[in-house]
């Protein structure tokens, strides 16, 4: 059973910093192309940052040179570093992990960046 389980959301001043970690099971994270979506409230989900199998990464605009997408493939973990957070970074962080033949959703963790 695959299963994806996202931890360190919490609440940060702007500006600050937060690592947030996607640890799977049931599958090997670098066969797949892991990513970081979010959701606010009233929003569509959107991807944040993706990482592929052969270790290429993407980042939406609005968090490139802020966030990073990066993995463990000994602890079969990714993680997205988030530096100088920005009130609109608040949402629901989900990890995802895509393949051909299968596409899975962990289960989100909140961001709320404010003062």
């Amino acid at each position: 059973q695959v299963q994806l389980v996202e931890s360190g959301g919490g609440l940060v001043q702007p500006g600050k910093s937060l690592r947030l970690s996607c640890a799977a099971s049931g599958i090997i994270s670098r066969l797949y192309t892991m990513g970081w979506y979010r959701q606010a409230p009233g929003k569509q989900r959107e991807v944040v940052a993706a990482l592929t199998r052969t270790s290429s990464t993407n980042y939406a605009d609005s968090v490139k040179g802020r966030f990073t997408i990066s993995r463990d493939d000994a602890k079969n973990t990714v993680y997205l570093q988030m530096n100088s957070l920005k009130p609109e970074d608040t949402a629901v962080y989900y990890c995802n992990a895509r393949s051909s033949s299968s596409n899975t959703w962990g289960q989100g963790t909140q961001v709320t960046v404010s003062s």
